[in-house]
């Protein structure tokens, strides 16, 4: 029996002997001194930063635990869980109404995304907190029928259910694309197969089509809880009580507007480098598949005439 060894071949068909592999780079100078640019760029930044008096550090640090702002910190955060649940299931329904051959729920759900993405948050958060001033009461009933049940819409919508509702909702336009660009990406035949074992569209859905498009769909549902953070700083605009409204409610008896405003911005970076840690993992988690298969995609080395013998 006798072993092969593999070399690089030219173009020309001869040897090359060259390791490309363990081949020495050139030492680049250019690029040192563009990281040594680049540093002390930042570092003269960070230093100018920290020595400016009228950033107010001394101020920021005996805030920045200060209860209030913690108890603004603690809406923000539920605020964004809640928003982002609603969402999520609400898009999820959304979306497969717009894959739906159903004109009446394909066009319903289109008029619902279209309406959502195409204005501001900050104007639907508002007309959500005057509600009121449109429609004094709600009711349930029968269309141009008896009410069966009616309440006063000031007591209903409130800053905290006008906050839910305009997040959720807003939130539910978009992650409605993201949920339906995740099944489409799915390959078509895996339904196909599924209905040809008998499988109802819905059980399909659950069990084969919304797992697989999970890969998809997770890593901008991550983006998107990222935004929600900040965009929670949005419900100040209606009186409610969250990070940013705390901070301006402080800034307001103390006149330090910019320390404030500081505490605000470092505990929303904080939140928000923990959440890109967290995405980070995920696209990983989920890109693991692509990784594995993009290196089975070389074929396999063929054995040599003199290495089978």
């Amino acid at each position: 029996m006798s072993t092969s060894t593999q070399n690089n071949a030219s173009p020309s068909g001869d040897a090359d002997p060259r390791d490309v592999v363990n081949a020495h780079q050139p030492f680049r100078t250019d690029r040192l001194v563009l990281w040594a640019i680049t540093i002390a760029i930042a570092a003269n930044f960070a230093w100018v930063v920290a020595h400016n008096e009228n950033f107010g550090w001394p101020v920021v640090g005996k805030y920045f635990f200060d209860p209030t702002v913690i108890n603004g910190l603690y809406v923000s955060l539920g605020l964004t869980v809640v928003a982002m649940a609603i969402g999520i299931a609400l898009g999820l329904l959304l979306a497969i109404a717009r894959l739906s051959t159903d004109r009446l729920a394909n066009s319903l759900a289109g008029l619902f995304i279209w309406f959502f993405r195409g204005t501001p948050l900050l104007v639907q958060l508002i007309f959500w907190y005057n509600l009121s001033t449109l429609f004094p009461t709600l009711s349930i009933g029968i269309p141009f029928g008896p009410t069966f049940a009616s309440w006063d819409t000031n007591s209903v919508i409130t800053p905290m259910t006008a906050a839910i509702v305009g997040l959720a909702l807003n939130e539910a336009a978009y992650m409605a694309e993201i949920i339906r660009g995740g099944l489409l990406s799915v390959d078509r035949g895996q339904a196909e197969t599924a209905e040809a074992f008998g499988m109802t569209r819905g059980r399909a859905l659950r069990r084969i089509i919304i797992p697989q498009a999970m890969r998809s769909i997770v890593p901008p549902t991550g983006n998107q809880l990222i935004s929600m953070i900040k965009a929670t700083s949005l419900v100040s605009v209606i009186a409610m009580a969250d990070l940013l409204y705390s901070v301006q409610s402080i800034y307001n008896s103390t006149f330090e507007v910019i320390p404030m405003l500081l505490v605000a911005v470092i505990w929303y970076l904080l939140i928000t480098s923990v959440l890109n840690i967290g995405q980070g993992y995920i696209e990983r988690y989920y890109g693991r598949g692509d990784r594995r298969s993009g290196q089975n995609t070389n074929p396999a080395p063929v054995a040599t005439e003199e290495a089978s013998h």
